[in-house]
C-alpha cells in the first residue's frame, strides 16, 4: 500500500464498491467538515488500467462530498488516498486505515502539537505519516501551522477561521499575518478568506514601502500614496528589487563580519521551514537564513542548522560520533559533473603546453619510470565525460583540436597510420615494443624528445596533482584555449558561486543588486558582460579561479578538488 494525493478527476467509483450502482449518497452530515477541514481519512483506491487513473474501493461518500465542495468553489486540492497493490486485502487495509486515523486527535492544532513533539524526538515526516496512516503532505501541512502567529492558531482552534484560510496564512510572512489580523479584529474591515485571501497575499505586484530593508529616502524612484497617505508603494518594482537586493547583500556581509560561519540567502518565495531545522547558537556552528517573500519582505532567522547537521554536531560535541563517521567537510563549490568538466579542460590545456616543452616532458617520463615498479604499463587518459554536453565541449575545444594535430605528427614520426586514435598503446606486446624501439633508433634526438613529450601528455591523468604541478611550473594560461561555454554555465549550481562570479565579471554593486535573484538571471548577466550584449560593456579575457594556475576557489568557504591537489604538491615547487 502506498499513500499519495490524487486529483479528483483521476478518481472513479469502482464497480466492486457495494454501493456503486446506487444513486449519489446523501453527504449532508459530512459536508460541513469537508468544507472546513478537507478530507482527513484517506480513500482506498487501486489502479483501473488507465494511466494515472484509479477506482475507489472504499470512501465513496468522502469522494462525493469532495465533488460537492469542488462544484461550490470551482476547485479542490487532490485527495489523500491509499493505493492498493496486487495481493492487498481491501477489508484489512480499510480496517487498518480506520484504526490508524482513529489514533489521531481530530483537532488539527492538537495534531500539530503531536507532530512537533514527535519531530523533536527524532521522527521524520515519513515515519509520522506511516504511524497514523496519512500522507506526508498532510503531516507537512500540520507542521506548517507552526509558521502562524499564536493569535491565528488560537482563532483556528476555536473554529473562527476555516482550514483553507489558515493554509494560505501559513505561506505568509509574520508581517503579512499581522496585517491580516488587524483586518480580522476590526469589525468595520473585511478580512479576506479562502481564495480571496490567496489573491490578497499573492495576486498583486504592488510593493508597500514598509517592506524595504533600505531607508526609503534612498529610493530614487517614484513612491505612490493613496488619497489619505496611509499606505505608500514603490512605483518601479525593478528599482525596488535592486535596492532591496543591495540591502540584503549588506545584511549578509554584516552577519558574516559578526562571526556567523554561513549566511544562506533563500530565493524569493522559498520560505524558511523551521520544523526542518533546530535552533543552534553561533558558537556551535549555527547558520543564518535570510528568507525573501515575493512581496519583498525579508525575514532573518539566526542560529539554525538542519536536523541532520544539528545531530551530527551534537554527536561530535559529546564525543559519540559513530564509528567511521566522516567529519563535517566544507560545502563543495562544484558538482561532480562540473569537477569532471574542469578536470578535462585543465588537462587539455596542460598537456598541450607539455608538448611544447619536451625537456620537462622527458623528465616527467623518467619520473614515471622511477616511481613505478614491476611491469610498467602505460595507457592513454580516457577523458571519460559523464554527459554528451561535456564530451562535446571537450571535443570542440581549441586545445583538444591542436592536440589532435600533434598526435598526427607523432604518428607520422613513428611510421604509423593516422587511423590510430592514440600513440601510447595499452597492454604489453613485445613485438610492438621492438618495432617502436627500432623506429626510434632511426630518429634524431629532437624527434624522440617530441614523441616522448607527446606520450607523456597523452598518458597524464586528468584531475591529478600532476596536472596542477605541470600547469603551475609552465605557467599555463588556460584562457588561451578555453572560453566559458553553454556546458560550463549549465553545470554551475551554487548560487553563492554564481554571485561571486558576477562580482568578478561586472562588479560587487551589480552582484549585490542581484543577490536574491534567480541563478538563471545572474548567469544571464554574466554572459551579457562576456558577450558585450544587452548594453553591458564587454569583458575580455575573464576566466574563473577554477581554471587558473595556481587554482583558487570562487568563494571563501567553498572547497575545490583541484585546489586540494595543488596544496598537496606546492611545497615541492617552493610556491608562495
Amino acid at each position: 500500500m502506498q499513500l499519495q494525493h490524487i486529483p479528483l478527476d483521476q478518481l472513479d467509483v469502482s464497480a466492486f464498491n457495494m454501493r456503486h450502482a446506487k444513486r449519489p449518497p446523501d453527504v449532508a452530515d459530512i459536508l460541513p467538515s469537508v468544507r472546513a477541514r478537507g478530507i482527513l481519512q484517506p480513500l482506498l483506491v487501486r489502479p483501473n488500467g488507465e494511466p494515472d487513473h484509479y477506482e475507489i474501493v472504499a470512501g465513496r461518500r468522502r469522494y462525493f462530498a469532495a465533488r460537492a465542495v469542488a462544484e461550490e468553489r470551482g476547485e479542490i486540492e487532490p485527495l489523500p488516498c491509499a493505493v492498493m497493490e496486487p495481493g492487498d486485502d481491501a477489508g484489512a487495509l480499510e480496517a487498518s486505515l480506520i484504526e490508524n486515523v482513529a489514533r489521531l486527535d481530530a483537532d488539527e492544532m492538537s495534531q500539530y502539537e503531536t507532530f512537533v513533539r514527535l519531530t523533536r524526538e527524532g521522527k521524520s515526516v515519513a515515519e509520522i505519516a506511516e504511524t497514523f496512516g496519512i500522507t506526508e503532505i498532510m503531516v507537512k501541512r500540520r507542521l506548517a501551522l507552526g509558521n502562524l502567529l499564536p493569535r491565528i492558531r488560537a482563532a483556528y482552534r476555536k473554529d473562527e477561521i476555516d482550514a483553507e484560510t489558515v493554509r494560505h496564512l501559513t505561506l505568509a510572512s509574520k508581517a503579512r499575518q499581522k496585517d491580516w489580523l488587524a483586518l480580522f479584529d476590526d469589525p468595520e474591515q473585511y478580512a479576506p478568506r479562502g481564495y480571496q485571501l490567496k489573491q490578497w497575499l499573492f495576486g498583486g505586484q504592488s510593493i508597500p514601502t514598509g517592506v524595504a530593508l533600505f531607508p526609503v529616502e534612498d529610493y530614487p524612484g517614484q513612491i505612490v500614496a493613496d488619497l489619505f497617505g496611509e499606505d505608500a508603494y514603490f512605483a518601479d518594482t525593478d528599482l525596488f528589487w535592486q535596492k532591496q537586493n543591495e540591502a540584503i547583500a549588506a545584511k549578509r556581509d554584516t552577519l558574516l563580519a559578526a562571526g556567523w560561519g554561513e549566511v544562506v540567502v533563500l530565493e524569493p518565495g522559498q520560505g524558511f521551514r523551521s520544523w526542518e531545522h533546530e535552533k543552534t547558537p553561533k558558537k556551535k556552528g549555527g547558520k543564518v537564513y535570510i528568507a525573501v517573500s515575493h512581496r519583498g519582505e525579508v525575514e532573518v532567522h539566526e542560529g539554525w542548522l538542519s536536523r541532520k547537521e544539528a545531530r551530527r554536531a551534537a554527536r561530535q560535541a559529546a564525543g559519540t560520533a559513530g564509528e567511521g563517521e566522516a567529519p563535517a567537510v566544507p560545502r563543495p563549490e562544484v558538482t561532480k559533473a562540473m569537477q569532471t568538466y574542469l578536470d578535462l579542460h585543465r588537462h587539455a590545456a596542460v598537456r598541450l603546453a607539455l608538448v611544447a616543452h619536451p625537456g620537462a616532458a622527458f623528465r616527467l617520463l623518467v619520473a614515471h619510470a622511477v616511481a613505478s615498479s614491476g611491469h610498467w604499463q602505460v595507457k592513454p587518459e580516457p577523458q571519460a565525460a559523464p554527459t554528451e554536453a561535456i564530451a562535446e565541449s571537450i571535443a570542440t575545444s581549441p586545445a583538444q583540436q591542436a592536440f589532435a594535430t600533434e598526435r598526427r605528427e607523432a604518428l607520422t614520426l613513428l611510421g604509423r597510420s593516422e587511423d590510430h586514435h592514440t600513440v601510447a598503446q595499452p597492454g604489453y606486446d613485445a613485438y610492438l615494443t621492438a618495432a617502436v624501439f627500432a623506429r626510434l633508433l632511426t630518429l634524431c634526438d629532437e624527434d624522440v624528445l617530441r614523441i616522448a613529450a607527446f606520450v607523456m601528455a597523452e598518458t597524464m591523468e586528468a584531475g591529478s596533482a600532476v596536472v596542477e604541478a605541470v600547469g603551475n611550473h609552465l605557467n599555463v594560461d588556460a584562457g588561451q584555449h578555453w572560453q566559458p561555454d553553454d556546458a560550463f554555465f549549465d553545470l554551475i549550481r551554487d548560487k553563492a558561486v554564481i554571485n561571486a562570479m558576477l562580482a568578478e565579471v561586472a562588479d560587487k554593486a551589480v552582484a549585490d543588486g542581484n543577490v536574491a535573484a534567480k541563478a538563471k538571471t545572474q548567469k544571464k548577466i554574466i554572459r551579457d558582460c562576456l558577450d558585450g550584449s544587452n548594453g553591458r560593456a564587454k569583458v575580455e579575457g575573464w576566466r574563473p579561479g577554477w581554471m587558473a594556475f595556481p587554482v583558487r576557489a570562487c568563494t571563501e568557504t567553498g572547497s575545490l578538488k583541484t585546489a586540494e591537489e595543488w596544496a598537496r604538491v606546492r611545497c615541492l615547487f617552493n610556491a608562495e
